[in-house]
């Protein structure tokens, strides 16, 4: 099984969660394979933390952390994972089987990186809004008759899948950090190149949007090193700095 301190480097994030009966599910499963951090953004109900269904796990429900975005919630993370099935959506990201995540996910802890887990809400999943935070959209193979879970049950199943991952970290040691890129920083160079858009009248102001996902999607495609991720940013700072000039003449 991973270390304590490997599991340390996960957290779950449960975006838009409906029902607070399944948080503390959600809670009770992380409990029972030794991860701690989770965090929850915009719950419908706003009294999740009292949930009774966290059987053996109220702590780690009282020490969630409440977020207003998606953004927020993984902005120290480096490698972000969506969770859902394919059956109605044909997503951005690469589609990872739950079975074939361990080298994804072992090579981002032998790196020194943090990953975030991502549920979306009972209703309706993660939307393509949410998605665009990720890496990749991990499945977990279901019959086709039946292709969703509950979320307490969904996330179980992932977090064992996580929890029985075997690495060869424990002997290593921690790995040096530094040596990737976070969300927060890949959503600051986004916001510069989006601005450099505009700046240039690159497409027209209903295209906004549209640019912002695709670009999300993009920067999570190419997986920078922090050494390119600045060397982008330097870019664009100074092309977006021309543009201004040109403008005030």
């Amino acid at each position: 099984m991973l270390t304590s301190a490997q599991r340390d480097c996960f957290d779950v994030v449960l975006v838009s969660p409906r029902n607070p009966l399944n948080i503390g599910a959600v809670a009770r499963a992380m409990a029972n394979f030794g991860f701690t951090r989770l965090s929850v953004v915009a719950a419908y109900e706003p009294h999740w933390r009292e949930a009774r269904s966290a059987v053996g796990a109220p702590e780690l429900l009282a020490n969630a952390r409440e977020c207003p975005s998606v953004a927020e919630a993984v902005a120290k993370s480096t490698l972000v994972l969506g969770t859902g099935t394919v059956t109605f959506r044909k997503p951005d990201q690469p589609v990872v089987p739950l079975p074939r995540l361990a080298p994804l996910v072992e090579a981002e802890l032998a790196r020194g990186g943090r990953i975030a887990i991502l549920f979306g809400s009972e209703k309706h999943g993660l939307s393509r809004d949410d998605l665009s935070y990720c890496h990749a959209l991990v499945e977990i193979p279901t019959d086709p008759r039946q292709p969703s879970m509950n979320l307490g049950q969904a996330a179980a199943v992932c977090l064992y899948e996580l929890a029985q991952l075997r690495t060869m970290l424990a002997a290593a040691g921690p790995a040096p950090t530094g040596s990737a890129v976070d969300s927060a920083d890949l959503e600051r160079l986004a916001s510069l190149i989006e601005e450099t858009m505009l700046a240039a009248h690159y497409s027209p102001a209903s295209m906004q949007e549209t640019n912002r996902h695709d670009l999300r999607v993009l920067l999570r495609r190419l997986h920078l090193a922090p050494l390119d991720s600045r060397r982008i940013f330097g870019l664009f700072r100074r092309i977006l700095h021309r543009l201004a000039e040109k403008s005030s003449r």
